[in-house]
């Protein structure tokens, strides 16, 4: 430590380097996207419904199980690995003297930002930034793969400056610097371009590892918390693309005050260990971050939309479902929700208990219609009441299977 490698006036990098100046224009397509919301679709309204569309979700390809892949390589190498997929963020254990570690999370969503570039990048900023705050880690840089299509084209090159300039004024609110990068450009098939995509990594540190917090529910009698507020917003959703093939209307706004103080009170938790589990919602919104929390080891929770529904002016499926951001699940031991609830006070961030973690399910917790197969009646379940109840047995089937179909 504290040997200088490398001086070099950041001047160099940052303002002396080739400028890229090619004409770009508003796509003329831009205006007619935007006005095709998902209001107009159909929506599960009643339990078994609704826990269709869950387990619809589950199996889908960009929100399925990714342990295929990620179990073809040994994650633990040297011992040294604190979190890994599929928690919210990778955390490494730096040395073991100290403790200290680095945490790292990227995240990109193409179709938020072929509904509107520069709100695209910054979601996908927020998002990077909330999974690193949610394993416990103090969000410090980023660094950015733009991948777009045809600068020689002047929709695709308009994408390109929307994003760049959306990233450098999120980075600026957040205080955060870009630290490298890189683009991929000219991703076409003939005259068909991706959706821009910007990747965006956030590193951040953690004093100690040992106070790192995990995605999944730990035991069970813990209490469920949603952080943050519940919009109706589900254009451009993992529902209205798995259920609709849909793509149209606004992403979800972007705030980047509310993720910054959702992540002053995710990493303050994990510091005084007042949660003993974090996840940040994202794609497929409440149900896939219930979903995903209650698989990572096994156990269930029992949640109750009702008050959710009621603060927010949602309904069930919008609770459920919607996208919108700075937002996070964590479980919160029964002795510390006052300390906790204190700590989302003093930063104002809006927490409501919706539920606990449970072993088993509770007989009758759904319609009747939804009843649960006897084989499955004392095993672990998602339970959403007065609407399904889900064994993760079940949930589980579909969450592993699309991939390993595909790649045996």
């Amino acid at each position: 430590f504290g040997v200088r490698i490398c001086d070099v006036d950041p001047k160099s990098v940052a303002h002396d380097g080739p400028v890229y100046d090619r004409p770009y224009a508003r796509p003329a397509w831009q205006d007619a996207l935007n006005a095709d919301t998902s209001a107009h679709l159909p929506r599960p309204a009643t339990g078994p419904e609704l826990k269709d569309t869950v387990l619809a979700l589950l199996s889908s390809p960009n929100l399925c199980s990714k342990s295929w892949v990620t179990d073809q390589y040994d994650r633990f190498v040297q011992g040294n690995t604190a979190l890994a997929q599929p928690d919210d963020a990778g955390v490494i254990r730096v040395d073991e003297t100290t403790g200290l570690g680095v945490a790292l999370a990227t995240d990109a969503n193409g179709r938020y930002a072929q509904l509107d570039p520069a709100t695209g990048a910054q979601l996908a900023l927020a998002e990077a930034y909330r999974n690193v705050a949610a394993s416990g880690a103090r969000p410090l840089a980023i660094t950015d793969c733009l991948n777009i299509g045809s600068p020689e084209r002047p929709d695709s090159m308009w994408q390109l400056v929307q994003v760049i300039e959306g990233l450098a004024a999120g980075c600026a609110q957040l205080g955060v610097p870009v630290t490298g990068g890189n683009v991929s450009l000219y991703n076409t098939t003939g005259d068909r371009a991706i959706h821009p995509t910007p990747v965006v990594g956030v590193l951040g540190v953690l004093d100690d590892v040992a106070d790192a917090v995990g995605s999944g529910w730990t035991a069970a009698g813990r209490s469920v918390y949603l952080l943050g507020t519940t919009r109706a917003e589900l254009d451009g959703s993992a529902w209205a693309e798995v259920a609709h093939q849909h793509l149209g209307g606004l992403p979800p706004a972007v705030d980047l005050e509310a993720e910054r103080h959702l992540a002053q009170v995710l990493v303050n938790a994990a510091r005084d260990h007042l949660v003993d589990a974090a996840h940040d919602l994202s794609q497929g919104g409440l149900a896939q971050g219930l979903a995903e929390a209650s698989l990572r080891h096994g156990i269930g929770a029992r949640v109750d939309l009702t008050a959710l529904c009621a603060r927010d002016g949602v309904t069930p499926f919008e609770a459920l479902f919607s996208e919108s951001q700075a937002r996070a699940l964590v479980a919160v031991p029964r002795s510390q929700e006052r300390a906790f609830v204190d700590l989302c006070t003093a930063r104002g961030v809006p927490a409501l208990r919706i539920g606990e973690t449970t072993e088993t399910c509770e007989a009758g917790a759904g319609e009747a219609a939804d009843s649960v197969p006897a084989d499955h009646e004392h095993e672990p379940a998602l339970e959403v009441q007065g609407l399904f109840t889900l064994p993760l047995a079940t949930a589980r089937d579909v969450f592993e299977a699309p991939l390993r179909a595909v790649f045996g």
